[in-house]
């Protein structure tokens, strides 16, 4: 069945590059979610990315009481980006941002930051997380981690008796931006890490190869990269308790999360525990929060996890 409001693929007439827009919903108000930039298989492998996140963003507006509705946009990166091509294909972008008339506003997201939402501005208003040196509030990847965290330490007392992960084993697959800021701040546990780039490698922290952090016997798993890594095959080698982390759309599909179910794993969703970097964003430069007022707000992600928990 198809759920969204609209779906526009375009191909950028400066950059000749794929750019997408799907906006899930704007019943709870204007849709928001961020801008993905990578390299796809096949365009239609695109398609099926930006739909799933632009729907995980409604489900994370309403999880977090923010009155948004869900969107995403992506760019195929389909060959190397020079400085110029990704200038060209961000103003490509924000063309087709303008083509929603407002519904739509695009913050950063996996290949994108607050540099590339400045080129945006430059042909459309409706964008978030400019650089903090030109009035927006940067990067978002300190508030979606503090999330994460207040995220993990709920669920850490429903499944443990307490929110101390002192002396746990916890591995967090993804050392990205997020993914290494909850590591930092994992005081007294032992952290294992992984990425598919072995340059971030560090002797701060254990390390596993990519395709092994879904088979450490642990206490807690931390998907932090990409999404579609909780399949049916992954669950059945999986040797952890608690599973929360940022990465959105963590299961291949719904059902999945049944099997974790099955095998006493309990599962946060990402659209819960990934809500920090969008609750804090929204609050600062939709309400004109202070930083203090808006971390707060994000620490609200813990109670919304006890709830979910308990019911």
């Amino acid at each position: 069945m198809w759920e969204h409001e609209r779906l526009v693929v375009r191909t950028g007439p400066r950059s000749g590059m794929t750019t997408m827009v799907a906006v899930h919903s704007t019943d709870a108000g204007v849709a928001v979610g961020g801008c993905r930039m990578k390299a796809y298989e096949q365009i239609t492998n695109a398609v099926t990315d930006v739909l799933r996140l632009s729907k995980a963003m409604t489900l994370k507006c309403e999880a977090a009481g923010i009155p948004h509705g869900g969107a995403k946009s992506v760019i195929v990166a389909d060959r190397p980006l020079t400085p110029e091509l990704r200038r060209l294909v961000l103003l490509d972008h924000a063309d087709l941002i303008n083509e929603f008339g407002g519904a739509y506003k695009a913050g950063p997201d996996v290949g994108t930051g607050p540099a590339d939402m400045l080129v945006l501005s430059e042909l459309t208003p409706h964008v978030y997380c400019l650089p903090e040196e030109h009035g927006g509030t940067g990067s978002s990847s300190g508030p979606t981690a503090r999330g994460v965290l207040a995220a993990l330490k709920a669920a850490a007392q429903h499944v443990f008796g307490t929110d101390d992960l002192v002396g746990r084993k916890v591995v967090i697959s993804g050392f990205g931006s997020v993914g290494e800021i909850v590591a930092r701040s994992l005081d007294g546990a032992e952290v294992i890490v992984s990425d598919v780039d072995e340059s971030r490698r560090t002797d701060e922290f254990g390390w596993v190869p990519a395709d092994q952090a879904y088979r450490v016997e642990a206490d807690v798993l931390v998907p932090a990269a990409v999404g579609g890594v909780l399949s049916p095959r992954t669950v059945e080698h999986l040797d952890v308790r608690l599973i929360v982390g940022p990465a959105n759309n963590q299961l291949t599909d719904d059902a999945v999360a049944g099997l974790l179910a099955e095998r006493g794993i309990v599962w946060v969703p990402d659209h819960v525990a990934s809500a920090g970097g969008v609750i804090y964003t929204l609050a600062r430069e939709d309400d004109g929060a202070d930083h203090e007022t808006a971390l707060k707000r994000v620490d609200g992600i813990a109670e919304t996890v006890r709830k979910l928990l308990v019911r």
